[in-house]
């Protein structure tokens, strides 16, 4: 079943809402005092000496700095939340795609996670390597070693035969050449977004259990 996270404040969207309030409640503090200390000094100001024009203008003028300075804060802000909302949009239509990750990562789900891995070269020795959320290694098995790419299918289960919780995986791949020299590799997995999480700065697709933000997505497959 497709769904899509409610768009409820998060504390990361909540700390950037309240610093852009803070600083505009700053400003409409300044812009207030300014204020009374201008009309306080015209008032009380000596007939005789009257305040200088040019000192009259300056301070005019920063009064309507202030001014554009509170005006231009609410203005980014409508932007910010306008801006937000168009991306919320636009990353409902991920929706059911399936999605090409390439962070390592791959989400286990019903016992099954999947991974493509490609090699620069032709090499002498290769290993995979899967590790759990922690960075702990739960699993090691050897890859192919013809340069291109190749495929791997993972059960879920560790060394010892024992089933692994559903969740986030990450597999790494260790090619050497006969001399003993690295070979480049490239790792990277496919899943269909189930969800689209909306609530924090930056809208992540949700593949089970797993949340990939839309910078670490390199293709989209039309299903």
């Amino acid at each position: 079943m497709t769904t899509v996270a409610p768009a409820a404040t998060t504390p990361t969207t909540s700390t950037t809402s309240s610093t852009q309030d803070a600083a505009t409640s700053q400003l409409s503090g300044n812009f207030n005092t300014f204020l009374t200390l201008l009309t306080t000094q015209l008032q009380n100001q000596d007939p005789m000496n009257p305040m200088n024009s040019d000192q009259f203008t300056q301070e005019l003028v920063e009064f309507s700095g202030v001014e554009q300075q509170i005006n231009t804060n609410d203005n980014l802000k409508t932007l910010i939340g306008l801006q937000q909302s168009n991306a919320g949009s636009n990353t409902v239509s991920y929706l059911g795609k399936t999605v090409t990750v390439t962070n390592g990562s791959a989400a286990l789900q019903d016992s099954s996670a999947d991974w493509s891995y490609a090699l620069g070269s032709a090499a002498a020795s290769d290993t995979l390597t899967v590790t759990n959320s922690q960075g702990q290694t739960v699993y090691t098995t050897k890859g192919e070693t013809g340069a291109g790419q190749h495929d791997f299918s993972w059960d879920g289960t560790d060394q010892n035969g024992n089933q692994l919780p559903d969740g986030v995986y990450n597999m790494a791949v260790t090619a050497n050449d006969s001399s003993g020299a690295a070979v480049s590799s490239a790792v990277a997995s496919k899943g269909v977004v189930s969800e689209v999480n909306l609530t924090g700065s930056e809208p992540l697709l949700m593949i089970g259990s797993m949340a990939v933000p839309l910078s670490a997505v390199s293709a989209i497959d039309d299903n």
